[in-house]
């Protein structure tokens, strides 16, 4: 016999408007709404039905509208969780790239709660240009001409070519055919652009004669690509820049380059080899440069064109461009980004990504010594935690053969019969602020180089013990 909270049949279970209307839910209905309530009520609903068909114990009245409270939650939580990246890559991809400045976040915030001049000229009270807000700093830094920004890389080197080389021949050294992150590969962008590519020179080794060889009546522009995510060694050889330039400028063609990643800043200050900076590519002849916003720009995602007056004109006038074109907020935290970079010593002040590039090892390691043993309590005795030596990347295809040294809060299963590191970092990915961090063969790494916020993650340790040890 049932007891007075339990509905003991499917047919006993309330109405969808008595569910929706518990006192209860009041809070949630004020906030989400009548109708999205009672759609989370129709759906538990249908799932007690089918569950008691299929012998499951009735459920409890209270129970049933936590059930429709915790679905609502579930429904309108951001998509986008702050998490800790504590996996030895600064700009990781999955993880969201550059974490953006203070001054970003504050622009972004005030152009995203009004009214601004994203296409007006308060000086003429006519329409404006939204890219006059990010080309004279652009143009400013790399010494480029002019200056034209999209949603992201891909996009640049797309427009740029459906643009200069529609329907005609664009010949590519064959050591230069990426394939990054998210399967984009450069010859398909070419065929979605509606130019031909023509491969030149061999995997490993390319001379200015198989350029030379290749141009013809069809050829439109010369392009060179950034070797993203890898490097070829022992018996190479590419065309310099400048002999490239050359050879294209004596053809009457345009030289452009894809940096992918694009720096403005010589690395080499953070021990890092050196990577070609936009200004350097420019001034060694190139007419057009396309590079990331959110990599080593430190700044939101965006796609930039920089270089000559004359093909940046002529991209402008593509169609295309208003389809792949920045809105108001990654125009705010963009211009924001930009300035920081006119003076190293302010760009390693202001901007997250430098900020950690430029941590001394012998810092990052008192960090992991002092965390430590807050780890340690929250994970109890069936893991060992030490502080170790490791590498650090840059990430997103910037600098893909160095490392930096950094230091780990290291995690190893004390004995048999303990949890696994891979359960372990299924745990933490539940936290409230998710722990990412890089698993090995033996352990789990949390790398922190990039961690700032050291208060926050010994928050997420507590939070850890509250839940009890790891299983």
């Amino acid at each position: 016999m049932s007891g007075p909270d339990t509905l003991p049949a499917p047919r006993a279970l309330p109405a969808v408007d008595r569910l929706a209307a518990a006192p209860g839910l009041a809070g949630l209905t004020e906030r989400c709404g009548r109708r999205l309530v009672v759609a989370a009520a129709r759906e538990v609903l249908a799932e007690c039905r089918a569950a008691l068909r299929d012998g499951a114990a009735a459920p409890l009245q209270e129970d049933l509208a936590g059930a429709v409270a915790a679905r609502l939650q579930a429904w309108t939580a951001p998509p986008l969780k702050p998490v800790f990246n504590l996996t030895g890559i600064l700009l990781h991809t999955n993880l969201g790239r550059a974490q953006l400045s203070d001054a970003a976040v504050a622009a972004l915030q005030a152009a995203a709660t009004g009214a601004v001049n994203l296409e007006y000229d308060l000086a003429s009270g006519r329409r404006g240009d939204r890219d006059s807000h990010l080309s004279g700093w652009l143009c400013r830094l790399t010494g480029a001409e002019a200056a034209v920004a999209v949603n992201n890389n891909a996009a640049a080197v797309m427009l740029a070519l459906n643009s200069l080389a529609s329907r005609r021949e664009v010949p590519v050294s064959r050591g230069e055919l990426v394939e990054i992150g998210g399967s984009f590969r450069l010859p398909a962008i070419m065929a979605k652009a509606g130019c031909r590519l023509r491969e030149v020179g061999t995997t490993n080794r390319t001379h200015a004669r198989d350029f030379e060889e290749a141009i013809g009546p069809r050829t439109a522009l010369l392009l060179q690509v950034h070797r993203s995510n890898f490097a070829i060694t022992g018996f190479t050889h590419t065309v310099p820049l400048a002999e490239l330039a050359d050879l294209a400028h004596r053809a009457g063609l345009p030289l452009m380059v894809d940096l992918g990643s694009g720096t403005l800043l010589d690395l080499a200050r953070f021990g890092l080899p050196p990577e070609p900076t936009v200004q350097a590519v420019l001034a060694a002849g190139a007419d057009l440069v396309t590079f990331s916003g959110d990599k080593m720009l430190g700044g939101p995602q965006a796609g930039l064109i920089v270089g000559r007056a004359a093909p940046i004109a002529r991209i402008r006038r593509n169609p295309m461009l208003r389809a792949l074109r920045l809105d108001k907020l990654r125009i705010a935290a963009l211009a924001a980004s930009l300035p920081p970079h006119a003076d190293p010593d302010v760009l390693v002040r202001e901007l997250p990504f430098y900020r950690a590039l430029a941590r001394r090892p012998a810092a990052i390691g008192a960090q992991a010594q002092a965390l430590a043993p807050a780890l340690q309590a929250a994970l109890g005795p069936g893991f060992r935690v030490a502080v170790a030596a490791t590498d650090c990347e840059v990430g997103s295809g910037a600098a893909p053969t160095a490392t930096l040294p950094s230091f780990a809060l290291r995690i190893e299963r004390a004995g048999r019969a303990g949890s696994s590191p891979a359960k372990l970092a299924a745990r933490l990915r539940g936290l409230p602020r998710p722990v990412i961090g890089r698993l090995r063969r033996d352990g789990l790494d949390l790398d922190l180089r990039a961690l700032e916020e050291d208060a926050a993650l010994a928050s997420a340790f507590a939070a850890l013990m509250a839940d009890g040890p790891p299983a």
